[in-house]
């Protein structure tokens, strides 16, 4: 790399604002995450505020919560927004549903997934 992880996706992103066709389909996962969450969100915003104004359609992956419950409280017409579906008790059955951006991503969930037993085994150690 020639710079930070974050310079070099906003040069990605530059050369593929410049390479668009009208009413292009964008497709972005995990964009902007480079950065902290508050600015992050902030630079999704505005470009996607300007991709849709140029009639882009546009999929977003993201954990921002900033950013997406942002979009959310907008109620665009022409915005769904999907999260992984999730049963009361925790487990998930690996499909989308429609539904209000979540202010967590679950990340307790993976981390006792990695790291279950381990506490156990050193106490035997």
């Amino acid at each position: 790399m020639k710079s930070g992880k974050f310079d070099e996706e906003l040069s990605r992103m530059n050369a593929i604002v410049d390479a668009l066709t009208p009413n292009a389909l964008i497709l972005f996962n995990e964009s902007f995450a480079a950065t902290n969450e508050r600015e992050g969100s902030e630079i999704a915003r505005q470009i996607v505020s300007a991709l849709l104004e140029q009639s882009h359609k546009i999929v977003f992956v993201s954990h921002q919560y900033a950013f997406t419950h942002g979009f959310y409280e907008r109620q665009l017409a022409t915005t769904l927004f999907l999260r992984a579906d999730r049963q009361s008790d925790g487990r998930r059955t690996f499909k989308l549903v429609e539904g209000e951006p979540l202010s967590t991503s679950f990340g307790e969930d993976v981390y006792r997934e990695v790291f279950s037993g381990h506490d156990e085994a050193r106490a035997d150690a």
